[in-house]
């Protein structure tokens, strides 16, 4: 069954906002990917007609949501296998080609795990922020997913836009994300080159000299 109301409230940065019914009660919570035309962006006052779900706990929110004047659309699902499995290869592809670097000694071991570590760190962050954004509740901020992509994480960040649909289809987002792989991906690069070997063995040598202190110190204040 489908209802109407207006857009009573849109946090444009967050992606999310409130509906208030026409038929009264409470607002309804509402997500930017609930919106049908992913074109135009929502804004106060917006007339709009939507399904209501429960998230499973207990609090409704309007779906397939679509603007007064426009036609309903078949619902389609919401992630094509083709398409992730693409995106799921191309992610893998990456991860083996950096371990590859490693096993062949092209590429310091801590970036290695750096890079393994980081894509499922970034995948569980995008999780959390879409299920936080579905609930309501304090999102993860978008600087914090980028920089993690930008650490290395991007290729579970990838997976996890496609696979959640989120931040997929936030153009600004995107433009930064892809960015942040360039710049990643120049930096691999860079690390892979003469001069960048030499200066990454003596960055993980300090690194490694430093942190063997701090473990020295923190033993003897436990003395």
């Amino acid at each position: 069954m489908r209802y109407t109301g207006q857009l009573d409230t849109w946090q444009d940065d967050r992606g999310f906002g409130f509906i208030r019914p026409d038929l009264g009660g409470g607002r309804l919570f509402v997500h930017a990917t609930a919106f049908q035309n992913r074109l135009r962006r929502p804004a106060v006052g917006d007339i709009v007609s939507y399904e209501i779900v429960d998230d499973g706990n207990g609090k409704r929110q309007a779906l397939v949501v679509v603007y007064a004047g426009e036609r309903l659309r078949q619902v389609q699902s919401s992630v094509r296998p083709r398409e992730l499995m693409i995106v799921g290869l191309v992610a893998a592809a990456f991860l083996l080609a950096v371990v590859w670097l490693g096993r062949s000694g092209q590429l310091p071991w801590p970036l290695v795990w750096l890079y393994l570590g980081a894509s499922p760190v970034a995948f569980v962050m995008y999780w959390l922020d879409k299920s936080a954004a579905r609930r309501g509740r304090w999102r993860t901020q978008e600087s914090s997913l980028l920089l993690c992509g930008l650490v290395g994480g991007w290729p579970g960040a990838f997976v996890a836009q496609r696979l959640f649909r989120h931040k997929s289809a936030k153009l600004p987002f995107q433009l930064c994300f892809w960015a942040t792989v360039l710049v990643n991906i120049g930096a691999l690069g860079w690390a892979l080159s003469p001069a960048g070997v030499g200066k990454l063995s003596v960055l993980i040598a300090a690194s490694r000299e430093a942190l063997l202190r701090m473990l020295k110190l923190l033993l003897i204040l436990l003395q």
